[in-house]
């Protein structure tokens, strides 16, 4: 029984670091787009968007608006993220404490 709540905790741990991973990318992808935004406020000149490997003019308002729609969604996605570390690290240190109470034994 031990070995199977030994193989849980390493099944908890391995989402735990899956989903922190997730979150830390989301966020830099927010980092980026913030810095995006930052610039294309400050520009009075036309801006560009990158589509793969090719830049297209397209108008400020626009851009501003599909970035700020991007980082609406990510925020969205980095609550939900944080969600679920919550629950995962209580189910971890409830199953962790179970495993050491069972060791002591």
């Amino acid at each position: 029984m031990n070995k199977e709540k030994i193989v849980q905790l390493q099944m908890l741990e391995q989402n735990l670091q899956n989903i922190v991973m997730q979150k830390q990318n989301f966020q830099a992808q927010i980092s980026e787009i913030d810095n995006a935004l930052k610039e294309v406020k400050q520009t009075e000149d036309q801006v560009f968007k990158v589509i793969g490997s090719t830049m297209i003019a397209t108008d400020k308002p626009k851009l501003e608006k599909e970035l700020s729609s991007k980082k609406e969604i990510l925020d969205l996605r980095i609550k939900s993220f944080e969600k679920q570390e919550k629950q995962l690290k209580e189910k971890f240190e409830l199953l962790q404490a179970e495993v050491l109470k069972g060791m002591k034994k």
